[in-house]
């Protein structure tokens, strides 16, 4: 049995198939979804404030890096990047299911692999299709110039992929990174962009988890969003499954011991309540404060003003909009007065010594689902997707069966494209650089047992 056909077993097939065919009320069919699942309530954001989190936009399926736990087929480095004019396609595809202001990750394999001016052109055609595009990469080969270029072309967000199953020479464990991490953090300094980073938790690195929240509190002046995605057995990497102990609750107590404050998480929701939990921050002169404390006026502000787009490409320009929204509300305005009277009172002596400077900052943990194991209703309230030529899916149900999608012809305007950089579908057949994963670890197993049996049998 394969891995699609274990996945399926586990879940109704249904769940596995796009969205060929946008909604007339893309809000209205979220909300369905989350009503549906048993998701829906006063805190849901997910078919109120927007109709989608993000989708994720492969470019190519290659990388500069092997990590432990890839999500990558095995196959992965075998497949050509897409023409760029179904690349293209794609994008039109997530804004006629979307809408304006869909947040559209532009990833991989890793992003930056792509020819220069392709991604330039890709960052710029979501732009001009009021998207919001962000760049997922690992930071090899993101330099300043690039993250300058890609900002004039209209990106808005760059989320560093940083943590200890890359293997990355000389790092043994996740303080080892900070460094880079450091470094990544400099080269976007003062641009209009937001910055987050993405660390895969595993049970290496699961002790880590509070020295890393306290090290994005510190750098709260330039990192906005810290997400935690939690180790998930996709059948390709070679950690397995992850052991009981890494939860999203563990993870976020953890989080709350690294920015020694007592978070509340999932104060809103974003989605199935199993996958995804948040909290958020402000952080003064190094110390943060739980923005969300008072739950009940948060949740009353993010209902009230669900229909409001909020500019997310500064500080400021947030603010603003949260103030517009505020000034048409005046009963909504008095209780925000409230709430932000009782917060700079918790903050006046960190506000002081820190002459006023306030820094917003989001820890997010996702609970990706293993690929033989997905459950119906986490698949069908996903509001994290992948686009595929058909259409968008469930990431976690696209991460199941990837090949099915990624091996596919593709008809273009110059005729049939085919994935494959050979003719073969057979992965054993691939040589040892084009493999991912388990397969890769495989084949390097037994290149070694065959020149360890032909060493044995030359000697006399």
């Amino acid at each position: 049995m394969n891995q699609a056909q274990q996945a399926i077993q586990g879940a109704d097939p249904a769940a596995f198939l796009p969205f060929t065919s946008p909604s007339t009320n893309t809000l209205n069919h979220m909300r369905e979804r989350m009503q549906h699942t048993g998701q829906w309530s006063p805190k849901q954001m997910a078919g109120r404030r927007w109709t989608v989190a993000c989708v994720s936009l492969e470019i190519t399926q290659r990388c500069n890096l092997d990590c432990t736990l890839c999500y990558l087929s095995e196959s992965a480095e075998a497949v050509r990047d897409f023409p760029l004019e179904e690349v293209f396609r794609r994008i039109d595809l997530i804004a006629e299911h979307y809408g304006p202001g869909t947040d559209v990750q532009v990833s991989g394999g890793e992003p930056t692999l792509r020819k220069r001016a392709e991604l330039v052109a890709i960052v710029a055609r979501l732009a001009t299709k009021g998207l919001r595009p962000a760049l997922l990469t690992n930071g090899i080969k993101a330099s300043r110039e690039l993250l300058i270029e890609l900002t004039q072309a209209g990106l808005m967000d760059v989320a560093f992929h940083v943590d200890t199953t890359q293997q990355r020479a000389g790092c043994a464990c996740e303080a080892d990174l900070n460094p880079l991490r450091l470094d990544y953090i400099n080269r976007a300094r003062g641009l209009p962009i937001s910055v987050f980073f993405n660390t895969t938790v595993h049970a290496r690195n699961f002790d880590d988890v509070a020295m890393l929240s306290a090290f994005f509190v510190a750098h709260a002046d330039v990192v906005r969003f810290a997400s935690f995605q939690l180790q998930a057995e996709t059948g390709r990497g070679v950690l397995g499954q992850r052991t009981e102990l890494i939860a999203n609750d563990s993870v976020a107590q953890r989080l709350k011991q690294g920015a020694r404050t007592d978070l509340k998480f999932n104060v809103l929701q974003t989605g199935h309540h199993d996958c995804n939990r948040s909290a958020v921050m402000l952080v003064v002169n190094g110390q943060a404060f739980d923005a969300f404390e008072d739950a009940a006026f948060v949740q009353r502000f993010m209902r009230e003003t669900a229909n409001l787009q909020i500019d997310r490409g500064t500080p400021w320009r947030a603010v603003r909009s949260l103030l517009a929204a505020g000034l048409a509300n005046p009963s909504l305005t008095v209780a925000a007065l409230r709430w932000g009277a009782g917060l700079l009172w918790r903050m006046k002596g960190p506000l002081v010594r820190g002459r006023g400077r306030v820094h917003k900052l989001t820890l997010f943990t996702h609970n990706f689902m293993d690929a033989c194991h997905l459950q119906t209703d986490r698949v069908q309230a996903c509001v994290f997707m992948a686009i595929t030529q058909n259409g968008p899916l469930s990431m976690c149900a696209y991460n199941a069966k990837r090949d099915q999608y990624l091996l596919k012809p593709l008809t273009t305007s110059k005729g049939e494209w085919q994935p494959l950089a050979v003719d073969s579908t057979v992965v054993a057949r691939f040589p040892i650089k084009w493999l991912k994963g388990r397969s890769r670890e495989a084949a390097l197993h037994a290149r070694q047992t065959h020149l360890d049996s032909n060493q044995t049998a030359a000697v006399p």
